[in-house]
């Protein structure tokens, strides 16, 4: 379905097609590795230290439909300020509607005219995660009913929980990479009393330590790299690490 949808961080919503921008194509790049070598004297070869990936590349190609001559430079105005790219945006494919791409435009592009009232333009988009995200949530119900996934995003029949009221729980990662606190959106929040709270991750073998208490009424979180309590920051109280979460 060649369907293009673009989301803004604030929840503004653009069906491109509605505003007169019909997709031709839209085509994802594959993984771009870096490799991290080391030679050594003597040695055929190298020494294979690390791998790690670029962010992704994207690119579609777009009709601009106007309505007659003079609404053409309307039209291409309100192309440049839906791809506009000083921040960045979610671009969602009708060939896989339940997932998101946090992308900004590459490169600057020139529309083409075709006609007095029809025009061509081809744009390329850069995630700096070189993954895509589900537009769900764990907090949301997660059935085919909820209409936020689709098939291939991982769901298992277990229904796994995310809220947790003892002391050892599992978490199942549904997606195929590692959840990385630096990179993706992770929020970890406990509620109720404490003292030197400890989160061990078994899986990974990642610990974090809060050298502090919290009380019955307090909420202390990992959002991200941050560690707070009540929204303020106890970064310098605590051992100065993250939780991962394998898939």
């Amino acid at each position: 379905d060649k369907v293009i949808r673009i989301e803004t961080l604030e929840g503004v919503k653009y069906n491109l097609k509605n505003i007169g921008i019909i997709p031709l194509n839209f085509l994802i790049s594959s993984l771009s590795p870096r490799h991290v070598t080391e030679q050594l004297e003597g040695m055929d070869g190298h020494v294979d230290i690390e791998t790690t990936y670029d962010g992704r590349m994207l690119s579609g190609r777009f009709l601009l439909q106007a309505k007659d001559y003079n609404d053409y430079a309307l039209a291409q105005n309100e192309v440049f300020r839906v791809f506009q790219s000083k921040q960045p945006f979610y671009l969602i494919s009708g060939q896989e509607p339940k997932k998101r791409w946090k992308v900004k435009v590459a490169s600057g592009f020139t529309p083409e005219r075709l006609t007095m009232s029809d025009g061509l333009f081809e744009a390329e988009f850069i995630s700096a995660i070189p993954f895509s995200e589900s537009i769900g949530t764990t907090l949301d119900p997660l059935t085919f009913d909820a209409e936020k996934w689709q098939t291939g995003q991982g769901l298992i029949t277990e229904n796994p929980v995310y809220v947790h009221q003892t002391p050892t729980f599992r978490i199942y990662n549904a997606g195929d990479v590692p959840v990385d606190p630096r990179q993706m959106p992770l929020k970890i929040e406990l509620k109720g009393a404490s003292t030197n709270l400890k989160i061990t991750n078994r899986t990974t073998g990642d610990i974090w330590q809060y050298n502090g208490s919290s009380g019955a009424n307090d909420t202390i979180s990992l959002e991200g790299i941050r560690s707070l309590k009540n929204g303020t920051s106890i970064f310098g109280n605590t051992n100065k690490k993250l939780i991962t979460i394998a898939p």
